[in-house]
């Protein structure tokens, strides 16, 4: 009874509930799958991965799945990462690789964005190895993820778009696009697509991205020729004629 009272409120309010048993049946799923983001960035290796661009490079190491496939073929990369401590590592960490690009800046929309919420660096060793890798513009993005509030710290950063690093670098091929920008990856994509550019590969995480804005997200792939598939809380996006070469 309860429960359908409940279920009444929440379809008034335009929100329903989901069974709890969706969520873990996917984790497992995710977690026993034989294919996942590893496996999928291997097939896309295999291909010919000349230029690469990764938005949200973190450090380059903490659950990162392109850093050993780019020092093993020596892919010309632009790595951007916003947060200043972090980009410190992942220099350090992609040292000696003279055919890696480092941009110390976030990638946002008409600049909307000057600072991101992070974990507060003397109360990181209070949560798990992923927590340093959560940085967001919404503050409520971290609360979710079991940061406590008074925790959470802001850091100045700068911004520019994806459109002016393609200029500054004089880029007329891209084969890969990756983008972890927790929950500001829908806007990115979009913006990227409407400039026209080659149609490289392109994996982002999709599961925080606004609903409106997904499905925004994903008619303009439709539109602009992609196939595309989740794996975890990625979204493969494949050209039509790449997507038939695999």
């Amino acid at each position: 009874m309860k429960n359908k009272i409940l279920k009444k409120i929440l379809g008034i309010l335009n929100y329903k509930l989901v069974d709890k048993n969706y969520f873990k049946n996917n984790r497992t799923i995710s977690q026993k799958s034989f294919l996942t983001i590893d496996t999928i960035i291997d097939i896309v290796f295999k291909k010919e991965i000349r230029h690469l661009i990764q938005i949200g490079a973190n450090d380059g190491v903490r659950f990162d799945v392109l850093n050993n496939h780019i020092k093993d073929n020596k892919t010309k990369s632009i790595l951007i990462e916003p947060i200043k401590k972090n980009f410190e590592e992942l220099k350090n960490n992609y040292k000696n690789c003279d055919f890696v690009h480092f941009e110390n800046i976030a990638i946002s929309v008409n600049s909307e964005i000057n600072f991101l919420y992070k974990v507060n660096e003397k109360f990181l060793n209070l949560y798990d190895n992923h927590v340093p890798g959560i940085t967001s513009f919404n503050k409520n993005h971290l609360i979710k993820h079991g940061v406590k509030k008074k925790h959470i710290s802001k850091e100045k950063v700068s911004s520019t778009s994806i459109g002016e690093i393609l200029k500054k670098y004089n880029l007329e091929d891209l084969d890969l696009l990756f983008i972890d920008a927790e929950g500001y990856d829908g806007k990115i994509v979009l913006d990227f697509l409407k400039l026209n550019f080659v149609k490289p590969i392109i994996i982002f995480e999709y599961i925080h991205i606004d609903n409106n804005l997904f499905i925004e997200v994903v008619e303009k792939l439709v539109s602009s020729q992609y196939k595309f598939f989740s794996i975890n809380e990625n979204l493969i996006c494949f050209p039509k004629s790449s997507f038939l070469s695999i």
